[in-house]
């Protein structure tokens, strides 16, 4: 029987993964969600001695189960090749008292590749699969890392367009010459006067917006999103952690069937939200900590149940997780109220009226699987220091709030359960915060740290990073929040 996908807002929106993966975001706001979980043989005897792309099949499988197994064999083997710099396309590093799994491998050196090399393929896999004559343009926000993948993953792909808005002081300077200097015939890059949740709240707009989205039919156009928001982005994640699991299985770590904790730094709660359904389906999590930076809006959540997101915006070294709305929290809260579509809509009306929302009562089984914490700015630079000191391994920010926030769990709960930290990004794409943590110094350039960090981590420049200062700038559109879709419908001709 094939997997029914749901729109969290309207129980009668319902359609199958490829239709999901082509509308990206349900018309009604909601986003489409399993309702029931397929059911997936985990065998670790067999799971430790499979690579990749077959752990991949596997878990595509039964997610996406209107895609045939030839069309999937074909989409995971163009994504996870040789456009990853380590054939075991996510590899799992032990360090001392924690497993870095390192999901920063691809070609953006993010773990939005993870997904996003294999988002083009399913989405014009489906398109086909639905006989759509429509180009798909491709609208999406980003904190910073989902812009460029998605840019990589989408360009001069046919029958698509790809349209980024980045909040013009939000992201580092290697994350914005990456978007800026991409190539490709269909990509448009543009930069706001604003912040990720303005970028997020007005792309939302545009997709609930039914006369754009008449005049998008009239040219033979229709949005589709490559962010976290698409199911074609989330079902992909999930395959990352069953994988980290079979190799902590097969290189003697733990044995089959023991619990495994997952600290994940979080800001719109996709990546922790894949780690969420992989336990859903089986497989032995004990905890999913939930690590935030001082943009602590899903901390206070886990503790209080009342999500509030009026407070102020600050402006961080982990910037991906500079979010405030975590639009992939709406899923959760869906699952937590036992799948109740008119109790979400009406929580999710509340944050878009009044900034915050109650959720109560929940399912606590599936509400106790979760930690939450923070890390200060200063203890996230503390916590690079102190792993390049007992490892002499570099963790990009990002991933450090992770291990900070980890490092705080352990003193206060004494879980002595074995934690694999999501390590999200490359300290290539942060090289000034990296450097200037383990050095103490600062005043560092951008590309004058890059050299630095190769000195310091022994780690070789990555081809992402590569030439980038003298790569040409193709994009600089820069427009007010509130022009965003005056820029769409421009770019589009409408």
């Amino acid at each position: 029987m094939t997997l029914v996908y749901q729109s969290t807002r309207d129980e009668k929106n319902t359609v199958t993964a490829s239709q999901a993966i082509l509308q990206g975001l349900a018309t009604d706001g909601g986003l489409f969600t399993p309702l029931t979980y397929p059911k997936v043989a985990l065998d670790f005897d067999r799971l430790k001695e499979m690579s990749y792309q077959e752990v991949a099949k596997l878990i595509l499988g039964a997610f996406l189960d209107d895609f045939t197994p030839e069309e999937l064999d074909r989409c995971i083997s163009k994504a996870y090749d040789s456009k990853f710099d380590d054939e075991r396309i996510a590899p799992l590093v032990k360090l001392d008292g924690q497993y870095n799994l390192e999901l920063f491998h691809g070609s953006t050196i993010a773990f939005k590749d993870m997904a996003l090399s294999i988002l083009p393929y399913l989405m014009t896999t489906a398109a086909k699969k639905h006989g759509l004559e429509n180009k798909i343009v491709i609208l999406t926000a980003t904190s910073g890392d989902t812009g460029k993948a998605a840019m990589a993953g989408f360009a001069d792909v046919p029958g698509t367009e790809i349209i980024v808005f980045y909040p013009k002081d939000g992201v580092s300077k290697v994350q914005e010459l990456q978007m800026t200097t991409q190539t490709g015939e269909n990509t448009h890059v543009v930069a706001i006067d604003g912040n990720f949740d303005d970028a997020q709240t007005n792309v939302k707009k545009m997709f609930n917006d039914e006369c754009l989205r008449a005049k998008l039919e009239h040219k033979q156009l229709q949005f589709s999103s490559a962010n976290s928001m698409n199911i074609g982005r989330l079902v992909p994640q999930i395959v990352y952690y069953v994988y980290a699991y079979a190799q902590l299985v097969k290189d003697g770590e733990i044995v089959a069937g023991e619990l495994v904790n997952f600290t994940v730094p979080t800001g719109n709660f996709g990546n922790i939200l894949a780690a969420f359904y992989a336990k859903q389906i089986g497989l032995p999590i004990g905890k999913l900590i939930c690590a935030s930076n001082e943009n602590n809006v899903l901390t206070d959540f886990f503790q209080t149940k009342v999500y509030d997101k009026k407070r102020s915006f600050k402006v961080t070294t982990s910037p991906s997780m500079d979010i405030l709305v975590s639009s992939n929290l709406e899923r959760l809260i869906f699952h937590l109220l036992g799948n109740d579509a008119a109790k979400t809509a009406e929580l999710m009306a509340a944050l878009a009226v009044d900034g915050q929302y109650e959720v109560q009562p929940v399912d606590e089984a599936l509400f106790g699987l979760f930690a939450a914490g923070w890390a200060t700015e200063e203890e996230t630079a503390q916590e690079i220091k102190r792993v390049y000191d007992h490892s002499r391994y570099i963790e990009d920010p990002h991933t450090a709030v992770a291990s900070s926030v980890y490092q705080k769990y352990i003193a206060d709960t004494k879980d002595a359960t074995k934690t694999v930290i999501a390590s999200t990004a490359s300290p290539y794409k942060f090289p000034v915060v990296a450097v200037e943590a383990v050095t103490g110094e600062t005043g560092w350039s951008d590309f004058a740290a890059l050299e630095q960090l190769q000195n310091l981590s022994g780690v070789g420049l990555p081809q992402a990073v590569n030439g980038l200062e003298t790569a040409p700038v193709r994009h600089r559109t820069v427009v007010a929040a509130e022009d965003m879709q005056a820029e769409v419908e421009r770019y589009l001709g409408l």
